[in-house]
């Protein structure tokens, strides 16, 4: 035990004071791959995550330290830490003044009231701030996520028609999005965002009594599910989803059946929203079927999940008017008291709850959107035969915006194919001495020739072209010759005076490194200047495209794409916080 903490220890100081050079933001990325194994609320991660922090802190990088809090919530089984986490979060995002980072800090926090406390006011808060913030950005992932949180919050209040357009809104932009070739990792985000937006949905329709869609859309989540195994808990939502559909169609049997098989997962994600409703459509479901007895201890059940964690559903109110039915049926005017004392306790929550979360939503988000609607269809009154007139402007520009940009890419195509193909052949030849000018042998010898021929292919087999800021007169110096002789040779051999010959070198070093080893696409542009020894990134960028006929990020981008289409994994990591 000992052993591992000193080992950790000394991991944790090698990333925070690494020695030698470490590729651009590479290490962050490398250290939440070693903790992204771990469960949600797995506290094992946390010495991790720690370390992520304070290498976020020494360095000042804000962004990095937001997403180190919120991997701390993430990761912590205490709800208050959580909480903490993500407030320290929101501070360390608007440090930033990144809008969109900050918008996704306050979703973050209000998914943790909402999920964790079933706190509906906070939440409502937080993904109106959330909404606020975002509306300075461009992140459509992340507008559909606030979106569906907002569903949410409409849902618990029963206006499930409201919240159905917002659900409905989310498949519709999620369903293409797990179609699309993209990151494995964004790919798995965006069909989360589809499966949960689809299982809402499904929750509105049954409520609605439109149990043909809700059948629909419960027979596409398993559908969807049954193609991955990266959603195991998702397939057991949906039979929880059609539990309740065979509770509606009177297959009580099967009800039982479904609800029970779905528990297990529902409890071990301390889902105490869909465990208590779970646990009522049993009840009813048992009722149903005329064991009465077994119905009871089951409304009993959801009764105690309610006294132990204050939380509020739409059929708690139901749970506690068939309790009190039963006990005033069997005459125990003791219990039918105490049950008809918790409906009132309910019945009070949601009357101080309700006018207040109806009000902010109805005042705060769906008020915004009718005044940015007024402010288009007002803007849309305005235009004129001016307008149009620009518009055509506007799209013969575009017209030919298109062609260049498609005239450039297949431009962009041809010079990477010409690469590739010289890649692939990485043809090397010798230079002999007797090749070289006539009136050159008079200044080098066939001795010195093969002296300086031996040491400039030992040089480069051992790459010492990647030095930064290497000299003629270094490398003649460590050949143990002049600079004259050195410079005789490269010119006659290579063509090319010392600082080409050098800068050839490295380009061809790094091309190689990037075309064959999938990893070095992820760096940035100076990190791929300091892999080959080269101090400027802006000398790397010119060299690059001098050298090779592409730009660096063009030819990225092609290589990207050609992996992509033949199945490889680049590899790469987002952060997964629920939609």
């Amino acid at each position: 035990m000992l052993l591992k903490k000193w080992i950790f220890g000394l991991f944790c100081f090698f990333l925070i004071f690494p020695f030698g050079k470490v590729n651009g933001q590479n290490i962050y990325e490398e250290l939440r791959n070693v903790y992204d194994s771990f469960d949600k609320n797995d506290e094992a991660a946390l010495p991790y995550v720690k370390c992520y922090i304070q290498k976020a802190k020494k360095e000042k990088n804000f962004r990095e330290i937001k997403q180190g809090y919120e991997d701390y919530s993430f990761y912590s089984s205490n709800k208050e830490l959580k909480i903490k986490y993500a407030d320290s979060a929101i501070v360390a995002a608007k440090k930033t003044d990144d809008q969109e980072l900050i918008s996704a800090s306050y979703l973050y926090k209000g998914s943790l009231y909402y999920f964790y406390y079933k706190n509906y006011t906070a939440a409502l808060d937080e993904y109106l701030t959330a909404y606020q913030y975002s509306q300075n950005g461009n992140d459509d992932y992340l507008k559909y996520k606030i979106i569906y949180q907002i569903g949410l919050v409409k849902s618990y209040l029963g206006y499930y028609d409201e919240a159905l357009v917002h659900f409905n809104e989310c498949i519709a932009y999620f369903g293409p999005k797990t179609k699309e070739k993209n990151y494995p990792t964004q790919i798995y985000n965006d069909s989360k965002g589809y499966l949960n937006s689809l299982h809402q949905a499904i929750f509105c329709y049954q409520y609605l009594k439109d149990y043909k869609k809700a059948d629909f859309l419960i027979s596409t989540g398993f559908q969807f599910v049954s193609l991955s195994k990266d959603f195991p808990s998702e397939k057991d939502y949906f039979l929880k989803c059609k539990g309740i559909s065979d509770y509606y169609h009177k297959n009580y049997k099967t009800a039982v059946q479904n609800l029970n098989h779905a528990l297990p997962i529902l409890q071990k994600n301390d889902d105490i929203y869909w465990v208590s409703v779970s646990e009522f459509y049993i009840g009813k479901s048992l009722l149903e079927s005329g064991k009465e007895e077994f119905a009871i201890k089951q409304f009993e059940k959801v009764d105690s999940i309610f006294k132990k964690r204050k939380f509020i559903f739409p059929e708690l109110q139901e749970n506690y008017e068939l309790l009190i039915l039963y006990y005033q049926k069997n005459k125990n005017s003791q219990k039918e008291l105490a049950y008809t004392k918790d409906l009132l306790k309910v019945d009070s929550i949601l009357k101080k709850d309700f006018p207040y979360l109806s009000s902010k939503l109805h005042n705060g988000y769906d008020g915004q959107i009718l005044i940015e609607a007024k402010k288009k269809s007002e803007n849309r009154n305005k235009w004129g035969l001016g307008t149009i007139g620009l518009l055509v402007i506007v799209i013969i520009i575009l017209s030919f915006g298109i062609w260049r940009y498609y005239h450039n890419e297949k431009l962009i195509k041809q010079k990477y194919d010409e690469l590739e193909k010289k890649l692939q052949e990485n043809k090397k030849g010798s230079a002999f001495y007797e090749c070289i000018p006539v009136q050159n042998k008079s200044i080098i010898s066939a001795d010195v020739f093969a002296d300086l021929q031996n040491k400039l292919k030992d040089f480069e087999d051992r790459k010492g072209f990647k030095e930064n800021g290497l000299t003629i007169e270094q490398l003649a110096e460590t050949f143990n010759t002049n600079k004259f002789y050195l410079s005789q040779y490269i010119n006659d051999t290579k063509g090319v005076n010392f600082s080409r010959y050098i800068s050839v070198l490295r380009i061809n070093y790094i091309t190689e490194l990037m075309y064959n080893v999938p990893k070095y696409l992820r760096l940035n542009i100076q990190g791929l200047a300091d892999e080959c020894g080269i101090a400027s990134r802006t000398n790397f960028s010119n060299l690059f495209q001098e050298i090779n006929g592409i730009r660096p990020t063009d030819f990225i981008k092609q290589r990207k794409k050609e992996l992509e289409e033949d199945g490889s994994v680049l590899g790469g990591h987002i952060s997964t916080s629920e939609p």
